[in-house]
């Protein structure tokens, strides 16, 4: 094979793998954004958290101890999650959402959700 060929053939694969990159992303439109609560401790961190939907949050136990997210309107409800185990919810609706850990009904958060032209904050 020539130089030319070879570098022919290097070039053809970068753009290839280029436009597979770039069709796959989501555009700003379809923007899925992600945000984390930890558990340990027995608390939820951050306590409270502002999202805009569309944003899918994260719970990752951090303890020993397991533990279930449950929303307090029956939105949501997870498995028991061990030692470094999620669980993931996507917001699609503005407002308020309490939640709590059912084995351990002490330990609560709050999601707020706000329109997707609105702000993005843990708190």
């Amino acid at each position: 094979m020539t130089t030319i060929a070879g570098h022919m053939r290097v070039a053809r694969a970068l753009a290839v793998a280029v436009f597979a990159t770039t069709t796959a992303l989501p555009t700003a439109s379809a923007h899925a954004a992600e945000t984390e609560v930890k558990i340990d401790n027995f608390a939820f961190a951050p306590h409270r958290v502002v999202v805009k939907a569309g944003t899918t949050v994260t719970w990752i136990n951090d303890e020993d101890i397991p533990h279930r997210v449950a929303s307090s309107t029956k939105l949501f409800k997870s498995n028991a999650l061990d030692t470094k185990d999620k669980f993931s919810f996507t917001f699609t609706t503005p407002g308020a959402y309490e939640y709590f850990c059912s084995l351990h009904p002490h330990m609560t958060g709050t999601i707020v959700v706000e329109a997707a032209s609105g702000s993005r904050a843990a708190q």
